[in-house]
């Protein structure tokens, strides 16, 4: 059995992204200081603490309570917080480390609960149920959304070992394609009186980019005429909280620029189920030309002639690969869109601008 062997992300960073779409307000990693060094960063802009106890070598020897306990009272005088997750790594879990006896010894006045993951785990999605579970042990979830969200991380494992970064054992990860080409292709369907239907099936918080082509294309349509459809899973009633409250303020972005999305789809953690009803809308609308922005392989007979805007190197080698000339990346949008509340220019739709 051949395995992927490009890097995948990891159980570690997949729960501690799942704790701050549940409004933790602490996340202490319980292992060496640079232990998702490069993941914790860009937390910290979307308003989540993220500190260490900094394992040290003599730890994985003699236990690292202490460091832990230590580390959980400084986390009290200095953030005063409501909530705290202690997370596990490799170096604590490898030890066997007990973080629930630590929590309690430590007693400081927070919901303070322990999540058991490590980057050995396997699929990433691993670590996000890890967390999920903890987060309805502790009273921060319901069972019934916790049910939910976990049913909805084994649809997106699906999808990535289907058709996505994890179906293939290696991909290059691909330099993306001008804009330009996909912008005038765009603006000569509009100006014929064609049919454009923008379709957004995003992940999280990359739809705060993504979204700014739905501004950008109506703009066309005003502009030089045909017709528009825009799709996007965007219902505010649905997922964890800050997932929830993304859509609210995406929508109010739109709605303030005089845009309208014609049909919400779903909620921004439903990427992976909800392409099928993406496409009937699409479909009876029977568009001349249709762009794809986000998780593009999550929507059924994604074509060779659709515009397909991913946000991952990989997946757009992938696209390329099956013969989507029409592909495009918007690379490196993930730390751009870290703690935003209001939509994030998008290359794309400011190069349709510029054609205007």
């Amino acid at each position: 059995m051949r395995s992927v062997i490009h890097p995948r992300p990891s159980p570690i960073v997949a729960a501690m992204y799942t704790l701050r779409d549940m409004d933790i307000d602490v996340i202490v990693v319980h292992g060496p200081s640079g232990c998702s060094f490069m993941a914790s960063r860009p937390l910290e802009n979307a308003d989540v603490r993220v500190v260490t106890t900094g394992m040290r070598d003599n730890d994985l020897i003699f236990g690292a309570s202490e460091p832990l306990i230590n580390t959980l009272k400084q986390v009290e005088e200095r953030f005063h917080p409501e909530t705290v997750a202690v997370i596990g790594t490799c170096a604590s879990m490898i030890i066997g480390e007990d973080m629930a006896s630590a929590i309690r010894k430590a007693n400081i006045d927070a919901n303070v609960f322990p999540v058991d993951v490590h980057a050995c785990m396997g699929d990433n999605t691993r670590g996000a149920i890890k967390a999920l579970e903890a987060g309805r042990d502790a009273g921060i979830i319901d069972a019934e959304e916790c049910a939910r969200q976990v049913s909805l991380m084994k649809a997106a494992t699906r999808l990535e070992k289907d058709s996505g970064m994890a179906s293939k054992d290696y991909i290059k990860p691909a330099t993306s394609p001008t804009k330009l080409h996909v912008c005038r292709r765009i603006e000569e369907v509009l100006s014929n009186g064609g049919k454009v239907a923008v379709v957004m099936d995003a992940k999280k918080e990359l739809a705060f980019r993504f979204a700014d082509m739905f501004e950008a294309v109506d703009r066309a349509r005003k502009k030089l005429g045909g017709e528009t459809l825009f799709v996007a899973n965007l219902d505010s009633t649905k997922g964890l909280p800050r997932i929830r409250n993304y859509c609210t303020e995406i929508l109010t972005d739109l709605e303030s620029k005089g845009v309208k999305i014609d049909e919400i789809v779903g909620g921004l953690d439903e990427y992976s189920i909800v392409g099928q009803q993406m496409k009937e809308k699409v479909d009876a609308f029977g568009p001349d030309l249709t762009i794809i922005l986000g998780i593009c392989h999550a929507y059924p007979g994604m074509g060779e002639e659709d515009i397909l805007i991913t946000d991952q190197p990989r997946q757009l080698a992938n696209y390329l690969n099956a013969g989507c000339q029409w592909a495009v990346g918007e690379i490196s949008s993930h730390p751009l869109v870290m703690g935003a509340h209001a939509i994030v220019p998008l290359e794309t739709a400011d190069t349709l601008r510029e054609l205007l």
